[in-house]
């Protein structure tokens, strides 16, 4: 038993570069985890592991001539089934591009395949990435490591789950209202959602372009650091992404805190709590502060009106993406993600134009409430405790409407404001599922909050907590 499993992202890097492992050791124990563990979770959608040997191969043979490797180099890594790469399968978590092989890479695959990282193959999602549970009528729940009777969360469902599992140590997913930190908050890891136009979205199955983002689930915030220094920049084949400043992401981590201000802000953050959720944030802010991190109260602006806007935006843009689908293919639908995009076809434009005009003046007001003076926003992930997939699934479908609508309570707001957020774990709620909290900053503030969240695991454990059942393979 190679013990390769316990290693995080920097941690494989490391060690491929000065070869105490080598790159092809690292695919076949990953390969052999994502095929024993994966099935296990629902997490796997395709595997490849003649294109991870060639990789590892490459990068092996690039060590051994002396060659300078990527920053990535040798490192296994699954993705998302919604970033394409050309001659395979991207489902989308859809019967409907069940079949549908894109002629194009992603960008942010073709900059890790550039770093020397090894793809593994493509994980589970919720139905067209629109579900903060993991649920998928199609192919299935994606499963939580921890306890297999609740989700892995979604939309990222496989990403969450294998990282978790530490099947692989990194793994991207997508986030239009939480869909990286509601996996990263239920599986116990680590995700960053990007400040929107930091990593391109060129190749990736569009939800709602103006609030898509791609980011990194990890173990620990060192290793979304590393990821995003790879992913992050201008492409010219996505506008959005031309202004992106060149950011320092590992430069910072230093474990110290000393002069950072963090903003823990009242109201709507705090009342739609659980008592058991807001202890563990008291416990996680003790921490930062220990850190030297100086902490202050705020009032968050009006989040109906935030809340609403975003609907707004996100319902227009995947039901216009969508029309011609829900118009010829209704029944290869299922009926939640219908129901939950049909409405959109019925707003004005002026109703959406309004939404995007408003977005600016929206986002300076949250900040100026929110975070004021401070260097970033401390709040839960998650309001309430991990719900069970029959909460999710079982009962009238107004109570489970309420229940799925309220894990996204504090992250869907983020993506209308635009603003990069870092979930990290930090303990377990009753039912034995892990917790998270959100670092929120303001545009291009990725630094400072892995800043952050490096500091914080420094001092605690809970990312290194392992799910039961997920330790060496016989």
């Amino acid at each position: 038993m190679s013990g390769f499993f316990t290693l995080g992202v920097v941690e494989m890097a490391d060690a491929v570069a000065d070869g105490s492992v080598s790159s092809e050791a690292l695919a076949e124990e990953a390969l052999k985890r994502l095929e024993t563990l994966g099935p296990r979770y629902n997490a796997v959608m395709q595997i490849e592991p003649e294109r991870a040997r060639e990789q590892a191969r490459g990068v092996d043979l690039a060590r051994a001539r002396g060659e300078k490797l990527g920053p990535l180099a040798g490192v296994p890594l699954a993705h998302k089934d919604l970033l394409y790469r050309a001659g395979r399968i991207a489902t989308g978590g859809s019967l409907i591009r069940k079949d549908f092989v894109p002629d194009v890479t992603a960008s942010v695959l073709e900059r890790l395949d550039a770093s020397g990282a090894l793809d593994l193959g493509s994980l589970h999602l919720a139905e067209f990435a629109l579900s903060p549970t993991g649920f998928n009528v199609h192919y299935g729940h994606g499963f939580s490591p921890w306890n297999t009777a609740y989700g892995a969360g979604g939309s990222s469902s496989g990403s969450g789950a294998v990282v978790a599992a530490r099947i692989v140590p990194g793994a991207l997913g997508s986030d239009t209202g939480g869909s990286i930190r509601h996996p990263s908050a239920m599986c116990g890891v680590t995700g960053l959602k990007p400040t929107h136009g930091l990593v391109p979205l060129y190749g990736a199955m569009p939800l709602a372009p103006s609030l898509d983002t791609i980011g990194p689930l990890t173990r620990t915030a060192r290793d979304a650091a590393r990821m995003m220094t790879v992913l992050a920049g201008p492409d010219p084949r996505d506008a959005a992404t031309l202004p992106a400043p060149r950011l320092d992401f590992e430069g910072a981590l230093t474990g110290d805190l000393k002069g950072l201000t963090i903003a823990v802000p009242s109201g709507y953050y705090r009342e739609l709590a659980t008592p058991e959720i807001a202890a563990l944030m008291d416990d996680s802010r003790a921490v930062l502060k220990e850190a030297g991190a100086h902490l202050v109260e705020t009032s968050p602006p009006d989040m109906a009106l935030v809340n609403a806007l975003m609907q707004v935006v996100m319902l227009v843009e995947m039901s216009t993406l969508h029309r011609r689908w829900l118009t010829e293919r209704p029944q290869d639908y299922s009926p939640q993600v219908r129901a939950r995009m049909l409405p959109g076809l019925a707003l004005p434009a002026t109703r959406y134009a309004e939404a995007l005009m408003m977005r600016a003046g929206v986002t300076r007001d949250w900040l100026a409430g929110t975070m004021g003076g401070a260097d970033m926003v401390h709040m839960p992930t998650l309001p309430v405790a991990v719900p069970s997939i029959a909460e999710t699934t079982a009962g009238p479908p107004e109570d489970i409407a309420a229940v799925v609508g309220r894990l996204a309570a504090f992250t869907r707001g983020i993506n209308y404001l635009g603003l990069p957020s870092l979930s990290v774990p930090c303990g377990f709620t009753a039912n034995g599922l892990p917790a998270a909290f959100q670092l929120v900053g303001r545009p291009y503030a990725e630094p400072v909050l892995l800043q952050a969240g490096d500091a914080y695991q420094r001092r605690t454990d809970f990312h290194t907590q392992l799910p039961p059942g997920c330790g060496a393979l016989a």
